[in-house]
């Protein structure tokens, strides 16, 4: 985590809480106790009105706030619906990242609105998926990276390969996750189920975006169009 989203995160943890001990700050961060007395001696140091010591525990004065995210009603309802989703269809990794998120937009909407947050009527339910072998955060680390994998896949006959891929991108159908890629073996897109992928390998060689061969071309070639393609790179 880097420097800025763990003080930010310290300040929302501050925020929800009456009065909080370096020990639960660095167990919820997820780094050394030394570490939280030097980052609230740094917000200190800029202005956030933290008081308390070492051993007794740390408090925000009332009153601070962060400038105000100008969300309306209607962006707010589509966040947290989106959320649930994530936090229902994906992984622990991702689920808690969606919540993270609700909890920074919250805590820098204006008072008036922070209602909402909680109040939208729309529940997501669960879905029952295949179980996954391979770490999900690691292939969208590698995705986001473009890290070429090696992967041994079983497929639908139950025949065994191994494959050397660009991935490219997910796609989620109902209950199945499915791994868009640019298949080496084949010279060609193909597209693997997560829960089928028995062993992944995320090498140190990279690919570039290659035209013809993005994950924008790919959903092209299976016929999409309009607003799914608006937020996929060219």
């Amino acid at each position: 985590m880097r420097r800025a989203d763990r003080l930010f995160r310290l300040v929302q943890i501050l925020r929800r809480r009456k009065l909080c001990r370096a020990r639960e700050l660095a167990e919820e961060l997820e780094v050394s106790e030394r570490t939280i007395y030097r980052d609230i001696r740094d917000l200190a140091a800029s202005g956030v009105p933290v008081e308390g010591e070492a051993g007794v525990g740390y408090i925000l004065r009332d009153g601070y706030d962060l400038p105000p995210l100008m969300f309306d009603a209607d962006e707010i309802e589509a966040l947290v619906v989106a959320a649930r989703m994530v936090q229902s269809w994906t992984d622990p990794h991702m689920a808690r990242a969606a919540g993270d998120a609700l909890t920074k937009i919250e805590a820098v909407l204006p008072e008036k609105m922070r209602g909402l947050i909680g109040g939208v009527p729309i529940a997501i339910a669960e879905i029952a998926q295949a179980p996954i072998a391979i770490s999900m955060p690691d292939l969208r680390r590698a995705i986001r990276e473009r890290h070429l994998i090696n992967i041994d896949y079983t497929d639908a006959k139950g025949d065994d390969t191994n494959r050397r891929v660009w991935p490219l991108g997910m796609l989620f159908f109902g209950t199945i996750w499915l791994l868009a890629s640019w298949c080496e073996l084949r010279q060609a897109f193909r597209v693997f189920r997560a829960d089928r992928i028995k062993n992944m390998q995320i090498t140190t060689d990279h690919f570039r975006p290659t035209p013809g061969r993005t994950l924008r071309d790919y959903l092209i070639s299976e016929g999409v169009e309009g607003e799914i393609l608006n937020g996929i790179g060219r």
